[in-house]
């Protein structure tokens, strides 16, 4: 297990620069020089969450590939990932090691929403660019008040909303129950849902909280289906998802089932639970599913198992947390290429800000990536899924979140 690593990688660009005349002077801030550029991240390779480790390394394997392309106008990236074992005080402490010691140039892709809302305030207290948080929460799209800070996915805002929508559609007379992780994360996706409801949301009859440190929600659950409701929603980590899916079915309990997209892989939950379990589960999408074979020749999909294959051999290939450790870096790269030869920590803001429909390899077509000094929601479209046994199918055409934003 990783418990802290300096990851070190040539980066070559994917695109070729174009910045201004060729003898303009380079401008750097701590973290980048004519031959590097320095790039922070805390993961969870150890603790509850670490789940998810593998976005770090499947990030770590995207670098090493561009390593053997050339570089970013010729600098290397040295990728410095440390384990923060999913606890607010250690990421704050690895953080400050990143900022004070190592002299990042900024802060990429650290997971969990309790996590970097520990370190928000003190990265931008210090002007370092928090990038492309790993984490749905609103708050990382709150420009007026923290400037230095965007996120990547969709919000749970957004996907709670867009769930409540579809219940008051297809299922106006429902009774439903709701899981969360006990965390701002999980507040948050419970709020979205009753916003969305808005004034039926007493629809929601039930709802149980869980510690991301319990080793089982099975009580939660048996307290749920106890209620009478007929549509569960479960805003959880995968490891609860899985129990969750796989319990309902054990109590012989049959609602429309609704599940977060963190959580929806079908290796890493639906598998778990039982894939008949899991037969009809609704959620949403904005990347393509390697474990999906809707997909499997899909050419963005093969060129995403060569990649596998040469930079991260060991990694699992049904997992989407490789997928997801791909896209974010494919969009960091795009940030550093328009710096061109302006690499201080505000023309990197600066360019963070000023992305124009880019399309990274693996978003689910139609979906690209935009943003604006005022508009810090990178990813403004989902996809609603129906899980049938083997695959999901799309439910509909994509839903545009855009106006989805937290009050």
């Amino acid at each position: 297990m990783l418990k802290g690593i300096w990851l070190v990688f040539a980066l070559p660009t994917l695109f070729a620069a174009s910045t201004g005349p060729s003898d303009a002077q380079p401008k750097y801030s701590p973290g980048a020089s004519d031959s590097e550029i320095r790039i922070g991240n805390t993961m969870p390779y150890s603790g509850p969450a670490s789940a998810y480790a593998s976005i770090g390394t499947a990030e770590a394997a995207y670098f090493r590939m561009i390593n053997d392309q050339g570089g970013i106008n010729g600098r290397k990236i040295t990728f410095v990932s440390y384990d923060d074992a999913y606890s607010p005080p250690k990421t704050m402490e690895q953080t400050r090691r990143l900022v004070e010691n190592d002299e990042v140039l900024l802060v990429f892709s650290a997971l969990g929403t309790p996590t970097n809302t520990a370190v928000q305030k003190y990265l931008n207290q210090k002007k370092v660019p928090q990038l492309f948080v790993g984490s749905g929460a609103s708050k990382w799209g709150d420009p007026s008040h923290f400037p230095w800070t965007m996120g990547l996915a969709p919000t749970y805002w957004s996907e709670g909303r867009v769930f409540a929508r579809y219940i008051l559609e297809n299922f106006p007379n429902g009774k439903i129950a709701v899981l969360w992780q006990n965390d701002d994360a999980g507040r948050e996706q419970l709020q979205s849902v009753k916003s969305g409801l808005g004034a039926r949301a007493g629809m929601i009859i039930a709802s149980e909280s869980y510690e991301v440190t319990e080793p089982t929600v099975d009580t939660h659950v048996v307290s749920l289906r106890a209620s009478g409701a007929d549509i569960m929603i479960s805003m959880s980590s995968p490891k609860a998802a899985a129990q969750a899916i796989k319990k309902v079915a054990e109590l012989g309990w049959k609602p429309t089932y609704f599940q977060s997209s963190s959580s929806a892989s079908i290796s890493a939950v639906l598998r778990p639970a039982g894939l008949g379990n899991a037969k009809g589960l609704i959620s949403t999408a904005f990347m393509k599913g390697s474990s999906d074979p809707t997909w499997k020749n899909d050419p963005e999909m093969l060129r995403w198992r060569a990649f596998m294959d040469r930079f991260y051999p060991e990694g699992d290939r049904e997992s989407g947390n490789n997928v997801a450790g791909y896209v974010a870096a494919q969009v960091l790269v795009q940030v550093l290429r328009q710096c061109g030869e302006d690499l201080t920590r505000e023309n990197v803001m600066r360019q963070a800000t000023n992305l124009r429909d880019f399309r990274a390899e693996m978003l689910i077509p139609g979906i690209t990536i935009s943003t604006s000094p005022s508009d810090y929601f990178p990813i403004k479209r989902l996809e609603l899924i129906k899980f049938d046994g083997e695959r999901y199918q799309p439910v509909g055409r994509l839903v545009d979140v855009s106006a989805e934003r937290r009050e």
